[in-house]
């Protein structure tokens, strides 16, 4: 294998200038001893920050399924776009990733196209019904690093306990987005001021807190390890912060847009932002910023969900949850930086160590890790368009806007994904 070495860039987390020699995958060398070895190419870095590949913990890749809303090749290749190196597939999948057949199928395509790692979510019941629980050791040996179910809910507490029992059983992780599917009924708005005045159907607050709490105690109960993912209220926060000092084992993430965007959003009736969690108050967003800034909340998440055009083009409420955010995760990251709403440790850390560490992986550059690196010039800017956007979703949180962070270099295991040429 080539070897390549990357100079002028200053680390994310030190600010330090430095050199890095890749070799053979992995990081043979830093700083002088770097300086001092031949490569087969170089990489200047100047005016660029260095950072261990961005980790998403949920991703929605499209494959197998409707590939008119995208595949593996095509969001891996926009993931390596946005920084990242490691996908964890969401199981939402057609058909549901609850087999090891399907496990096996995902990971067959991903070694042949996919421009970045991927990990795939195991479903927790079988077709993601919520109902009879899925072979979770099998899909576990087939190549599964956690077990979930998606977007969907669970049937009722009885079946959650099942699950995260049998879980625990197997030293498995359990990834739920906690929804109590009663109180959330038929909404797609944040039960707020804005739903009231247009007239829009809302979630409350509690559907996400009810349902936390009752994760919270179930897993207190089955020893699992039990990460929440997307949280979208204040509240949320206070609860996670108080069941890490009860000492029950539970990360959780946030979705960037939940830190970029509130309700107000919807205002011009943009179905664009109708996602789930829905976009809630100015009051949960700086909460949320502040679960990140003081570690509470592990990892930020692109959940990144690509539509064809027709998904988003009806009355919001017939429109198709989510956006498509994996190119522009850290441009929103690093917005929230330029305002002083969050600093870059704490973002960097939040897209790499953070969710690294609810998969059981490592994210560093050190001497003897893996060669995952992005090199991204923070005062550079784009703007996404259909020209610049590798997604086959096109529905992007801030469409025609000049967005900083310009992703120079991706490489993961050493290899080149983004540009997409080889070393």
């Amino acid at each position: 294998m080539s070897s390549l070495k990357i100079t002028g860039g200053r680390l994310a987390i030190t600010d330090e200038l430095t050199t890095i020699l890749v070799r053979d995958g992995r990081i043979a060398a830093l700083g002088k001893a770097a300086e001092q070895q031949p490569a087969d190419n170089t990489f200047d870095a100047s005016g660029c920050i260095v950072s261990p590949g961005f980790v998403d913990l949920c991703c929605n890749l499209r494959e197998p399924g409707n590939g008119q809303k995208g595949n593996i090749a095509s969001e891996s290749l926009a993931a390596a776009h946005g920084g990242f190196t490691t996908l964890c597939a969401s199981p939402d999948t057609s058909p549901v990733n609850d087999s090891g057949a399907v496990t096996n199928l995902i990971l067959d395509v991903a070694a042949k196209r996919s421009a970045v790692r991927i990990l795939p979510v195991g479903a927790i019941t079988r077709g993601l019904e919520g109902d009879l629980l899925s072979d979770m050791a099998g899909l576990a040996g087939a190549g599964c690093i956690a077990m979930g179910n998606g977007s969907r809910p669970v049937k009722n507490a009885r079946v959650l306990r099942r699950c995260m029992a049998y879980a625990q059983t197997f030293g498995l992780t359990v990834m739920f987005s906690p929804e109590n599917q009663a109180l959330a009924a038929d909404g797609y708005a944040h039960d707020g001021l804005v739903a009231s005045r247009l007239g829009l159907l809302g979630i409350p607050e509690v559907a996400e807190t009810a349902a936390m709490m009752e994760m919270l105690l179930l897993a207190e109960e089955t020893g699992v390890r039990l990460h929440l993912s997307q949280l979208s209220c204040a509240r949320s926060v206070e609860m996670l912060a108080d069941a890490r000092k009860r000492g029950i084992a539970v990360t959780a993430d946030v979705a960037m847009h939940q830190l970029m965007f509130t309700e107000e959003a919807l205002s011009g009736f943009d179905s664009r932002y109708h996602v789930r969690p829905p976009l809630r108050s100015e009051a949960d967003r700086r909460a949320l910023l502040a679960g990140v800034r003081d570690g509470v909340i592990d990892a930020i998440t692109s959940q990144h969900q690509p539509h064809d055009s027709a998904a988003k083009q009806a009355p919001m409420a017939a429109t198709e949850p989510g956006l498509s955010t994996v190119e522009s995760a850290l441009p929103m990251g690093l917005l929230l930086v330029q305002r002083g709403e969050l600093d870059m440790k704490s973002l960097v850390r939040a897209l790499t160590a953070g969710p690294a560490g609810v998969v059981g992986r490592s994210a560093g550059l050190q001497e003897g890790a893996e060669a995952d690196l992005c090199v991204f010039d923070p005062k550079a800017t784009w703007v996404a368009n259909e020209h610049t956007l590798r997604s086959m979703g096109h529905h992007v949180p801030l469409p025609g806007k000049d967005l900083p962070g310009v992703v120079r270099l991706t490489l993961c295991n050493g290899q080149q994904a983004w540009p997409p040429s080889h070393l």
